[in-house]
């Protein structure tokens, strides 16, 4: 898999953080998301802490903070979906506003973009500090299933390909002055969408029988390196270790 692979969601920052083994940062991703997902929703200090580390480690990692604003964005659909629950919410209501209001409703709204937003955000961050290529190899490490590691670095070898293929069959259509913009008019789009399935399925196979052809059985090389170093591990779980002391110390009467 070539270098040259680098999602548009990556910074290029020399830190502490990025120099981190990926799958170090995988793992304290996940356990950091677990902990916010069991955090009861009326913990409203505990949800304050976990934006204050996640704060923390996004200045360790040098990633700025309108990067995480603007690409956090992405949950606004489930944020909108939220802001209908206090108005269709049953039981108890207040009044803000001269609106009726679900207290249930509002819980629930807050629950979501809490949440949510904690989730996305510590995400932005992985992906930030990670390369594709070691988000692979990370997940290698940590023993996932190799069908799903083996898809997602062939969907990353190739997706460039495809978009290029994409790219090419748009402009053979602009050229010869078909550009459809309504529902009537997507024939050739459908077509091309078509005709570029047929090519990535072809493609995959003529990719498989010369794996094949030299000794691929199932598996992939492993990746370079030895893995995470016992200081990188201890690194890498002190946001999950600091988000269970939150949690802990909210749930104490």
């Amino acid at each position: 898999m070539a270098a040259g692979h680098a999602h548009p969601l990556h910074l290029h920052r020399d830190s502490p953080v990025h120099r981190l083994a990926p799958e170090a940062k995988i793992l304290a991703t996940l356990l950091f998301t677990v902990v916010v997902v069991v955090t009861p929703r009326a913990e409203f200090a505990a949800f304050a802490g976990y934006a204050v580390l996640l704060g923390g480690v996004a200045v360790a990692a040098r990633v700025p903070a309108g990067w995480l604003a603007r690409r956090s964005l992405i949950e606004l659909p489930f944020v909108l979906l939220a802001v209908a629950l206090p108005f269709a919410g049953h039981g108890e209501r207040v009044t803000w506003l001269g609106l009726s209001l679900s207290v249930d409703g509002l819980y629930g709204a807050w629950n979501i973009a809490a949440k949510g937003t904690l989730g996305v955000l510590a995400s932005l961050l992985l992906a930030a500090t990670t390369t594709m290529r070691d988000l692979i190899a990370g997940l290698e490490r940590l023993r996932c299933p190799q069908v799903f590691v083996q898809i997602a670095t062939f969907m990353l070898r190739y997706l460039d390909i495809l978009a290029d293929d994409a790219r090419r069959m748009r402009i053979a259509r602009l050229s010869r002055g078909y550009d459809p913009r309504f529902l009537w008019q997507v024939k050739a789009f459908a077509v091309g969408v078509g005709a570029l399935f047929l090519r990535a399925f072809e493609r995959g196979e003529r990719v498989y029988l010369a794996m094949v052809s030299r000794g691929y059985a199932g598996r992939l090389p492993a990746p370079d390196g030895g893995g995470a170093s016992a200081a990188q591990w201890a690194a890498s779980a002190a946001l999950p270790a600091a988000a269970a002391c939150i949690a802990l110390a909210a749930a104490l009467p």
